[in-house]
């Protein structure tokens, strides 16, 4: 039998010198708790879908960054992203262990998404050190924000497993300083890594849109079947603010969107 689990959302302090801003009261599956919202089927799927589908991608994104350590130019860089790698699998067993607790299989749960996040990985090999910075940042940021605007919409206990499993390990601010640094060593590289930016970009967007689209559960939650709030015109809304963040990335790096 499945046991309500506390969020990860820290409380607000009871006393403050300046009130913060009220948050939205949540409302439907969004103020509910896991043992509440998996009473429904097809909530209950959409949810092993989405977990599945960000197990796999926090697996992914081990094995790329201990990969990454081998290019890394530095033994300093080499430990940073060793450690970067270890936050990346803490992050997936989290997942393992919440799929089990609530008596599904992990690995049967990560198949499906297996296909088009290996496909992915295969036509955005990068082929330099600095392409690979790149693409985990974009890569990841994107995957990010898709999961985020998600944890929107799903139970408390949901929500904050999947905002616990989205923190930052570092790598953002790591990428940002080395391919900065490249640029200004030398400024040719910044044209090349921008036209990377926005294969990847586009690449990852379309990963995001399959993955939706082949899982009935997961898309109906999206345009609003399980999780109220969502329809077609937000989904088109949400992928808008994803390109937005994007463009804001690449100017952080010092490249054109």
């Amino acid at each position: 039998m499945e046991t309500p689990e506390t969020s990860a959302t820290p409380s607000q302090p009871a006393d403050s010198d300046q009130a913060a801003p009220t948050a939205p009261t949540a409302t439907g599956i969004a103020a509910q708790t896991w043992a509440e919202a998996s009473a429904d089927p097809h909530y209950r799927e959409a949810v092993v879908d989405l977990l599945g589908a960000l197990a796999y991608g926090e697996l992914a994104a081990f094995e790329r960054l201990a990969e990454d350590a081998k290019l890394a130019p530095t033994l300093a860089d080499k430990g940073k992203l060793a450690a970067m790698a270890s936050a990346e699998f803490h992050h997936f067993d989290a997942l393992r262990e919440r799929l089990a607790r609530i008596e599904v299989d992990p690995t049967r749960a990560m198949e499906p998404f297996v296909p088009s996040l290996d496909e992915f990985h295969r036509q955005t090999a990068p082929s330099d050190w600095l392409e690979g910075l790149i693409k985990a940042y974009v890569g990841d940021s994107i995957a990010s924000d898709f999961y985020r605007e998600v944890a929107a919409r799903l139970d408390s206990d949901t929500r904050g497993l999947v905002l616990g499993v989205l923190d930052d390990t570092g790598y953002s601010s790591f990428a940002v300083e080395r391919v900065r640094a490249a640029i200004e060593a030398d400024p040719r590289v910044g044209g090349r890594l921008a036209l990377w930016a926005r294969r990847l970009m586009g690449e990852a967007l379309s990963q995001a849109q399959r993955v939706v689209a082949e899982r009935d559960a997961l898309s109906t939650m999206l345009v609003g079947g399980v999780a109220a709030g969502f329809d077609l015109a937000e989904v088109g809304r949400m992928f808008s603010r994803i390109t937005e963040a994007h463009t804001k990335r690449m100017a952080a790096l010092g490249l054109a969107a």
